[in-house]
């Protein structure tokens, strides 16, 4: 219940939300999260800050990270298009290994053989609403 109420703050809901209300509104979040991810085109990026902002939760960079953690359809819902905020690729549910070379299949480039910072990172950045 402690959690509950840790994640009713952090996302500013009111604390008398019952824990039913919170399971619908993270449903929600977490569709939203996925629709976006349907619209980020291959060889492109975007970060977690920037969903969050685009959702309208600023502060829950590391909500959604969890979210794409947990997507059950990887390859369907291109979650490992979302990188950091400074360029590195970040976690996927297949290793970073995996992310690297996906994001490579779609044209992104990598400064050195065995980094995680993106080459050009700004130049494959979108930013939200899409034009």
């Amino acid at each position: 219940m402690r959690e509950i109420l840790n994640l009713s703050n952090h996302l500013g809901i009111p604390s008398s939300t019952t824990s039913s209300d919170l399971i619908r509104s993270s449903q929600s979040i977490k569709d939203k999260v996925y629709d976006m991810l349907l619209k980020i085109p291959a060889g492109k990026v975007t970060t977690y800050g920037d969903i969050a902002k685009a959702i309208g939760q600023p502060n829950s960079s590391r909500l959604i990270g969890q979210i794409l953690h947990n997507n059950p359809t990887p390859v369907v819902v291109p979650c490992h298009r979302v990188v950091r905020s400074n360029g590195k690729i970040g976690g996927y549910a297949y290793g970073s290994r995996k992310k690297r070379k996906l994001l490579e299949e779609e044209g992104l480039k990598f400064c050195g053989s065995n980094s995680t910072d993106l080459e050009e990172f700004q130049k494959h950045r979108i930013t939200w609403p899409l034009s």
